[in-house]
């Protein structure tokens, strides 16, 4: 069949208004905590006052919703053929970016921060789940803007496209192109053939996660805003926290419930729907989460080890702490208990090259993915053979099945170019003024959607620091980290727009 000569901005235009109004929706949903934290909040309507947020919320909720239901309502009915692979490339490229612009409203309405870049700075990471933050002072943050902050990792975590598909039928007509084009992986796995149905199982065993971490934290003492703002923040691979000092303030039970679960964020959500169907021997044959595992384990065991013998930590606390990092920097969450700066030099070298695994393709995590590393040096491996064998038939194989050459490439090529762009971005940030370290750091954490970085942006400060143009440019970076580089990327292509 011949390729469209157009693209169907009306499709683009009446989608990006729906995902507006499911936005403007969780935004009013923060509302609660506003006047919950502040029972006076009516008796001070007013914006720009950082002591209060429920009048920038209401307005921000509203106006998003008001003008995306007006996309929604102004442009043509859908129909079969609305949704093709262009289309659905640009309208998920352009909602990650329409919902982190209008998402960043509340943050400048609310006074709480002057200054826009940073507000969509915030927000980018937000919903990118990447978790970094110009904020210095969480715990001055009024509780809705808080709510809100950790909602849009909750949002992203899934991805908001896939929301939309679980939840409103009509947008299975082109389903699949949204679907490919936003969720993490090599080949998403559908669950249904119906991917309404897909969609919609993944968000439920989400939310069911999202839920038991939920009463877990509160079993531990945390009240049920910090409850659900830091489950929000496991379970997307996000990292923000409503305290300064992120976890480490908190007991040993918190930190290995949130442990947990941020290892359970981190491996494919297709793996979840089989336990939950008994399926357990495709579990367990699955090499990307045995690779996971042992990595986990491998590292862990290595700074632990570290941090009893060369720093003299007790040694619960040591396995706990190691534990803890290697987790949250695998799974690209973010979330700290110890500054690993302080750590000695080869560990905090080891935690910045695990910025660059991620988690199990099929998760929250963002990161190269544990699957891609595993073909990476399968096929490497393979080529060696090939050297000594020139004439025989030795195909990469992965859990039993051979692996095409077509997804061989996808994977060398995405990998050459990650390593391009942190590259390229490094010596761009570098070039603004940041510090070698800095400038790696920030990069690799934006990136790989992970949050703390080296240097100025580590673990214990903030992105406050980074150079306006900076913000914008580790904001992209979050972006084509999230999306996986080619749905971003491809929009950069000639041929792309061509007929």
């Amino acid at each position: 069949m011949a390729a469209k000569s157009r693209i169907n901005l009306n499709a683009i235009m009446k989608i990006t208004g729906l995902l507006m109004v499911i936005e403007g929706f969780f935004m009013l949903s923060s509302l609660g905590f506003s006047a919950w934290y502040d029972p006076d909040c009516l008796d001070h309507l007013r914006l720009f006052d950082p002591r209060h947020d429920f009048l920038p919320l209401l307005v921000s909720g509203s106006g998003v919703g008001f003008l995306g239901l007006l996309f929604w309502t102004f442009n043509k009915k859908l129909d079969q053929n609305s949704i093709g692979k262009r289309e659905g490339y640009i309208i998920v490229s352009l909602t990650w970016v329409i919902i982190s612009f209008f998402g960043a409203i509340p943050f400048v309405l609310s006074g709480i921060t002057t200054s826009y870049t940073d507000a969509f700075f915030e927000t980018m990471s937000g919903f990118t789940t990447t978790g970094a933050t110009i904020f210095a002072d969480i715990e001055a943050l009024p509780k809705g803007i808080l709510f809100w902050r950790s909602m849009t990792h909750w949002i992203g975590g899934m991805g908001i496209i896939v929301l939309s598909l679980a939840i409103l039928p009509i947008l299975g007509i082109g389903g699949m192109q949204l679907f490919v084009a936003e969720v993490p992986g090599l080949t998403p796995d559908k669950l249904h053939p119906r991917i309404t149905q897909t969609a919609k199982r993944l968000w439920i065993i989400y939310v069911m996660l999202t839920l038991i971490q939920t009463l877990l934290l509160m079993l531990g003492g945390m009240n049920l805003f910090e409850s659900l703002c830091h489950a929000f923040g496991t379970m997307a691979t996000g990292g923000f926290s409503t305290r300064n000092d992120s976890i480490a303030g908190f007991s040993p039970y918190i930190q290995y419930v949130i442990i947990l679960f941020m290892y359970l964020a981190g491996i494919s959500f297709t793996l979840h729907y089989f336990v939950i169907k008994r399926q357990f021997r495709k579990v367990l044959r699955n090499e990307e989460l045995r690779m996971y595992t042992l990595l986990l384990i491998t590292a862990t065991v290595t700074i632990a080890a570290a941090l009893f013998y060369m720093q003299h930590l007790e040694s619960g606390k040591a396995f706990r702490d190691a534990l803890f990092q290697v987790v949250s920097i695998v799974t690209t969450t973010g979330y700290i208990t110890s500054d690993y700066l302080t750590w000695p030099f080869f560990t905090w070298l080891l935690i910045f090259l695990l910025m660059f695994t991620g988690g199990c393709a099929g998760s929250t995590g963002g990161g190269i993915k544990i699957v891609r590393i595993i073909l990476l040096f399968k096929n490497s491996r393979m080529e060696l053979k090939r050297i000594v064998h020139p004439q025989a038939l030795l195909p990469v194989r992965l859990n039993g099945k051979s692996i095409s050459q077509q997804i061989i490439f996808n994977v060398l090529a995405f990998f050459l170019i990650y390593i391009i762009i942190f590259a390229f971005g490094s010596l761009v940030m570098s070039a603004m003024g940041m510090e070698f370290e800095s400038a790696v750091g920030a990069v690799a954490a934006s990136l790989g959607n992970i949050g703390p970085g080296l240097g100025s942006v580590g673990p214990v400060l903030n992105y406050s620091t980074v150079p306006m143009a900076g913000k914008w440019v580790l904001a992209f970076l979050m972006l084509l980290g999230r999306l996986e580089l080619f749905t971003v990327l491809i929009l950069f292509s000639a041929s792309f727009w061509k007929k």
